[in-house]
């Protein structure tokens, strides 16, 4: 139980709801069969624990988000990666757009969305949203690139997602935009299918929440910029920005 527990802890889910006097028995030392059996040495006798490192729960900055993820080994993914990619922004933004994962180009330089897909997506967010990059955050389900550019795996987004989800938390924008059907996987269940249910609100954490196409979706299949900029529009009404006709 103790194994489980603290697997459930460095995954970063809140701890599950135990009685006082359970938790004060599991953060005690082992004790061997014969130890049991008499009384127990003083050193392994029962007192206060150190507090733990914080979880990724109680990290109330980006900073210390970040600082808590770092030089990350929870997952595979670190042995082939070159850049843990966390995610770049305001901080205070109003608007978090999140994708699935790191590409070639973010790996290399430790940034989300630099690369082709990334270009598309600056464009929507420059030219369609008028806004710029800095206004708004942007970050991934997973902060390691998989290999080949292959779909993370499920323990791989399972590990991940507590600190995108905390990520969320500290940053509480007013509205979020989820890029491609990974990232709304992630979130919503593997129910969800991105070619029934894009371009509707969900809720991600009490937050209005508007899934799309992922930029790299776009660029193979250009038919369906018409359907993501009918998205982007309704995330522009509901952040109260100017919607331009000709974008």
């Amino acid at each position: 139980m103790k194994g489980r527990l603290r697997d459930h802890a460095d995954m970063g889910f809140d701890p599950p709801s135990l009685p006082q006097d359970l938790v004060d028995y599991l953060d005690r030392p082992a004790v061997s069969v014969s130890q049991k059996k008499g009384v127990l040495p003083q050193n392994l006798a029962p007192e206060k624990t150190a507090s733990r490192e914080k979880r990724a729960w109680e990290q109330t900055s980006l900073e210390d988000l970040r600082t808590h993820v770092g030089d990350c080994t929870r997952c595979g993914l670190h042995k082939g990666r070159t850049n843990l990619v966390f995610g770049e922004g305001d901080p205070n933004a109003r608007l978090v757009f999140i994708g699935e994962g790191p590409g070639y180009d973010e790996d290399r330089e430790g940034r989300p969305f630099v690369g082709k897909s990334g270009k598309l997506l600056t464009k929507i967010i420059e030219d369609g949203m008028g806004l710029s990059r800095d206004q708004v955050y942007i970050c991934n389900v997973v902060k390691c690139r998989p290999p080949n550019n292959r779909d993370p795996e499920d323990k791989e987004v399972r590990i991940c997602l507590p600190f995108l989800i905390q990520q969320i938390r500290i940053i509480h924008p007013e509205v979020i935009c989820v890029l491609g059907r990974i990232a709304a996987q992630a979130l919503f269940g593997k129910g969800f299918r991105i070619t029934a249910d894009r371009g509707q609100w969900r809720v991600c954490e009490g937050i209005p929440t508007m899934t799309t196409f992922h930029p790299a979706y776009l660029l193979r299949y250009p038919n369906t910029k018409r359907e993501t900029w009918e998205d982007i529009k309704q995330v522009m009404q509901k952040l109260g920005l100017e919607v331009k006709k000709d974008a």
